[in-house]
């Protein structure tokens, strides 16, 4: 089990964000984030969106440091990826932290 991040490249409210996922489980997720103290409103169907200013805390933490190709190739190997048209679908999800489509 391991959480993977990958470089703040997506530009969105004036900083650059990460992807930060399992390759295991939601819940290793979600309580890997809530040690960084990420708040739940960062979640976004499959994964968080981290700020830049956030990175090195995460890989600190033990996150691991993966690029963004190899981060969506864990996400699907794990059955753990939305696809894009399911997120559409989702009339529950949470709040979009920055609509780059991925």
């Amino acid at each position: 089990m391991t959480v993977l991040i990958d470089p703040p490249s997506w530009p969105a409210h004036g900083t650059l964000w990460s992807h930060l996922v399992s390759d295991a489980s939601y819940d290793e997720l979600h309580a890997f984030a809530g040690t960084l103290g990420i708040p739940r409103r960062l979640f976004d169907h499959d994964h968080y969106d981290l700020p830049e200013d956030r990175y090195a805390a995460a890989v600190a933490a033990g996150a691991t440091e993966v690029t963004g190709s190899q981060l969506i190739r864990a996400l699907i190997s794990s059955g753990l990826r939305v696809r894009e048209r399911d997120r559409h679908e989702d009339t529950h999800s949470d709040t979009h932290v920055h609509g780059h489509g991925h």
